[in-house]
């Protein structure tokens, strides 16, 4: 810990008793985590103080983290330029995230875990005014959800960081992106919808002769340049195009940005406010153990907090005693290096060659057969001795459009790979990245439109399995259900070409899945500075699962839809003509390709037969850990109506 003086602190006007307090009060502090203070703005009874269980009810807590980071401590070394950050008079560096929190009014009805989760794009999980899912309060969970991305797109109801400038510094930025329809001007930071996404980095000069703006009509295609003269950043953040961006092309512009954030101190957020619950006795909550969950992009997050050594505290102490890692795919992404966009990640068509899929992938050591270089998630907590105990849990739209399989095979994809103890893998069969509507429809969001209706099934109906099996092996050392996941042993992972069907009901299986790029990001990236354009030199080959005659997923954890189908549930969905690259998926989507009447009329004589079989799989999976006795009378409720919509 560095040494305080007296000199430094506030001690003006105090007797000497109270001084003595102060100080051990400022370095004890200093010593549990580096949350400096938390600044409540709001605090109320939530949801109307209603009961939850033995739980009682909560109050909510919303307010500001104040954070400080010593640039010298061993356990931030990894923070790109945290160095070069302004710093108070203590020599520190200060920054701020937004922290909203409910809690057991009682303490002794806590059930002892913080249960963080880790907002995508700033949106909240756990706590919501509507729709809230009430399982985790009978729980007696600590919830909290934890700002930590700066380039949250603007939205008062959106969480972000207020993360250090480093002021002076440049480099180059690089912004691609598709559009569904022509469209004149488009922003430099990366879209998904409405206020999804990162606002980007301003343009240092809109005049500046080296911004370069690129077309192509594939990935690896080659870039052709579009002069000068027929575009123009608008402003600082958005560009415009004389002919107009149309759908087919994948547009990219590089240009000059300055005053990078230091944008790993997001992952010092979420490993802080976790370390100060757990230690602090002052903290504003307490806890026992810390669970974090991450949903895509953070899932990724999760997987990087742990690779970088975040789930040491400052004192080298473990901070998290469990993750739940959701629909992440093989990736990290873009959390700590600089000129690092959060939001970006790694669709079919783009955002394409960010730092989201990169070696390694598996949590033990593996050996990239381009560099030959051995590493593994894993090396720094295991070094460290602060594993945690890890869910991985992924869709069938992972393993088309997100590498999944390569968390659990070689690099090349030619053999299975090991999974640690502390780490339990499962695919989830039949299911896509976001679940579409029931009744099944095509995706309202014309980016996300799909030749096929929406797959409506969601993975909403296991995580409370997941959650209480996790749970259960972290506090109780009650051993989980063993991963399920498919291998290449048996056959169950194959590539496309090995698919048993290539159509399902006059339906055509894609041609091919996403396969990772190996990506080089030049002679800078160990420090973490970016080479733009990164440059691409092949791929590691991914797999997908085998499937039935009727197109289903074989392996895997399976919802009663699966086992004891009406329709086939695919994750992939090839994109509508009309919003261009017909041949490619569409991102997070999923199929729902409805059987002919008679087909059903084969399998099953009748509803009730029906129903009587998809209720016993669903007391399977419930006997399997997969689900709880809470949530089976609406996966129940919901098979007859599956059942209803196929059939009328």
């Amino acid at each position: 810990m560095t040494p305080y003086v007296m000199a430094s602190l506030p001690f003006a006007g105090v007797n000497s008793g109270m001084r003595l307090s102060l100080l051990l009060f400022f370095i004890t502090g200093m010593a549990f985590a580096r949350v400096d203070r938390v600044e409540i703005t709001s605090r109320s009874d939530y949801l109307g103080a209603r009961s939850f269980g033995l739980a009682g009810s909560y109050e909510r807590i919303q307010g500001r983290i104040h954070y400080v980071l010593d640039p010298a401590n061993p356990h931030d070394a990894a923070i790109v330029d945290l160095d070069k950050a302004p710093r108070n008079e203590r020599g520190l560096v200060e920054f701020t995230a937004d922290l909203d929190l409910i809690r057991p009014k009682d303490p002794a009805r806590a059930n002892g875990v913080l249960f963080v989760n880790v907002p995508n794009r700033g949106g909240r999980f756990f706590i919501r005014e509507q729709n809230t899912d009430e399982y985790y309060l009978r729980q007696g969970y600590t919830l909290a959800e934890v700002g930590w991305q700066f380039d949250i797109r603007p939205d008062p109801k959106l969480l972000r960081l207020e993360a250090p400038i480093v002021r002076g510094l440049t480099g180059r930025v690089r912004a691609d992106f598709v559009v569904t329809e022509k469209t004149l001007d488009h922003p430099v930071g990366h879209v998904i919808s409405g206020t999804i996404g990162g606002t980007g980095y301003r343009v240092a000069d809109v005049h500046a002769t080296d911004a370069i703006l690129t077309e192509r009509d594939a990935p690896l295609a080659q870039r052709k340049a579009i002069s000068r003269k027929q575009w123009r950043f608008g402003d600082d953040k958005t560009i415009h195009f004389d002919g107009g961006f149309v759908p087919g092309r994948i547009y990219e512009v590089l240009y000059t940005a300055k005053d990078p954030a230091v944008v790993g101190c997001g992952l010092a957020a979420v490993r802080d406010f976790a370390a100060y619950a757990k230690r602090d006795p002052d903290a504003i909550v307490h806890a026992r153990y810390a669970y974090a969950m991450g949903i895509s992009q953070t899932g990724r997050f999760l997987r990087h907090l742990v690779w970088q050594g975040f789930n040491a505290d400052e004192e080298g102490r473990q901070v998290f005693d469990a993750l739940l890692v959701y629909v992440a795919g093989a990736g990290r992404g873009s959390f700590n290096h600089r000129f690092a966009q959060p939001s970006r990640d790694a669709q079919p068509l783009s955002p394409l060659f960010y730092p989201t899929d990169v070696f390694p992938f598996t949590d033990n050591p593996e050996t990239d057969p381009r560099t030959g270089a051995t590493s593994g998630l894993l090396d720094r907590a295991r070094a460290e001795g602060v594993v945690p105990k890890i869910f991985y849990v992924n869709t069938a739209y992972e393993y088309w459009s997100r590498g999944g399989s390569l968390i659990h095979t070689t690099p090349d994809g030619k053999s299975d790979f090991d999974v640690p103890p502390e780490v339990r893998i499962y695919f989830v069969a039949g299911l896509a990245h976001i679940g579409g509507p029931f009744p099944p429809a095509l995706s309202a969001e014309r980016s996300l439109l799909g030749q096929q209706l929406d797959n409506p099934l969601r993975i909403e109906q296991l995580r409370h399995g997941f959650t209480a099996a996790l749970d259960q092996w972290t506090r109780e050392n009650v051993a989980p259900p063993d991963s399920r996941h498919p291998h290449v042993s048996d056959a169950t992972l194959v590539p496309v070409s090995a698919l048993a069907v290539k159509a399902i009901h006059g339906v055509g299986l894609p041609g091919f899945n996403y396969e990772v790029y190996r990506t080089g990001f030049g002679a800078g990236w160990s420090r973490g500075v970016v080479t733009e354009p990164p440059q691409v030199d092949g791929v590691y080959p991914s797999l997908v699962p085998q499937v039935t005659a009727d197109g289903l997923d074989i392996a895997g954890v399976h919802l009663p839809e699966i086992d004891v189908p009406v329709a086939t549930y695919t994750g992939w969905n090839q994109r509508d003509p009309k919003i261009g690259f017909p041949e490619s998926r569409a991102s997070f989507v999923g199929s729902y390709i409805p059987w002919p009447k008679a087909d059903l009329a084969r399998r099953y004589h009748n509803r009730d037969e029906y129903l009587g079989r998809f209720a016993r799989t669903a007391l399977d999976r419930y006997r399997d850990r997969f689900l709880v006795v809470d949530d089976l009378p609406a996966i129940i409720e919901r098979g007859g109506e599956e059942w209803d919509y196929a059939t009328k």
